[in-house]
């Protein structure tokens, strides 16, 4: 089941642009590995829940993963050959706004070269580049 809002003040929202980079939720917060993105984008709710399987694969229950992105946006589309007018369309899927710099996923309890390969893998599932990403070192 993908992921979606349980209740929404308004179905239907506008397109909006994605600007500039990501001043929140953009360093390692709960796990020791992470994968950031590196253009702005929408991930769907089905595109991060095939990441989410991924993940669970790789790391075997060894680890914990950590979904860092929720998808609150609704996107819409109308059938294909509709004739102008008549409305905007029905709720399509919906998705999670990224900006360049978000984390997406976090994964702790693992080795570094399970967690890199773990997260290449979903990398290669999301449609804009990605990065291995570390913990900083906190004082």
């Amino acid at each position: 089941m993908p992921m979606m809002p349980k209740r929404v003040k308004y179905r239907k929202t506008q397109k909006g642009r994605v600007k500039g980079n990501a001043t929140r939720g953009n360093f390692v917060a709960f796990g020791e590995y992470g994968l950031q993105v590196l253009e702005p984008g929408k991930i769907s709710a089905q595109t991060l829940e095939a990441g989410r399987i991924v993940a669970s694969q790789s790391v075997k229950g060894g680890g914990r993963l950590y979904i860092r992105v929720f998808p609150h946006k609704s996107v819409t589309a109308i059938p294909a050959e509709t004739r102008m007018g008549k409305g905007k369309g029905e709720v399509e899927y919906w998705a999670a706004v990224v900006k360049p710099g978000n984390i997406i996923y976090e994964l702790a309890g693992i080795s570094e070269d399970i967690a890199r390969a773990a997260l290449a893998r979903i990398a290669y599932k999301l449609p804009m580049a990605c990065r291995f990403v570390t913990r900083r070192p906190t004082l």
